[in-house]
């Protein structure tokens, strides 16, 4: 019994390491896009990760003014010091340095495509029901995806009233999760599960 409470409450920290980690992704993908800093949620994204993003922004930069890197580092930091902290609490020992590296970096990777993901499902959607929707969090959807949409659409133009592009970007995530992501996992040698993927 007290071996399944340890089990749930390490799953339980497992995933809230998750969401922050994903909500960090969420604000270094929305400054990459271009999308707009006074939206109200860019601002509530950027006060909840401000404490953690704060300080690695004293000796890391945005690079060409669009990439966050300050955000990238905390993320990284913040996904290897779980990793370490579960292989401690779990009683395994320390884990080896390169795993853990590259588990970090597969972690920040699959909650990029997460992103991505998600925010196509939700443009697809509005874009049934509300085209011109002029909510806050429609209007940051669509600035976070446009940058990804655009190159495919210029590529695979619109068929009239149908747009093929957001399948093939689904396509090309899912490969990415699969291939890329997926052989990350395999060279960290760490369970998927302990990563929080």
């Amino acid at each position: 019994m007290g071996t399944q409470l340890g089990n749930a409450g390490l799953s339980l920290i497992n995933m809230l390491i998750g969401i922050y980690l994903f909500i960090l992704m969420l604000r270094f993908l929305l400054q990459a896009s271009g999308a707009d800093y006074y939206n109200p949620l860019s601002q509530s994204v950027v006060k909840v990760t401000q404490p953690v993003v704060q300080p690695f922004q004293s000796f890391l930069g945005p690079v060409a003014g669009r990439f966050d890197m300050a955000t990238l580092a905390a993320g990284f930091v913040l996904k290897v010091l779980s990793i370490l902290a579960i292989f401690m609490i779990i009683g395994v020992g320390m884990p080896p340095l390169g795993g853990m590296l590259i588990g970090a970096v597969a972690a920040l990777a699959n909650a990029i495509l997460k992103i991505y993901f998600f925010a196509l499902i939700v443009m697809i959607i509005l874009s049934w029901v509300a085209p011109n929707a002029d909510h806050p969090g429609a209007m940051l959807i669509m600035q976070l995806v446009e940058p990804i949409m655009a190159p495919v659409r210029r590529v695979i133009p619109p068929l009239g009233m149908i747009d093929l592009s957001p399948i093939v970007v689904f396509i090309a995530i899912n490969l990415l999760d699969a291939l890329v992501v997926g052989a990350m996992i395999r060279a960290a040698g760490i369970s998927g599960r302990l990563v929080g993927l």
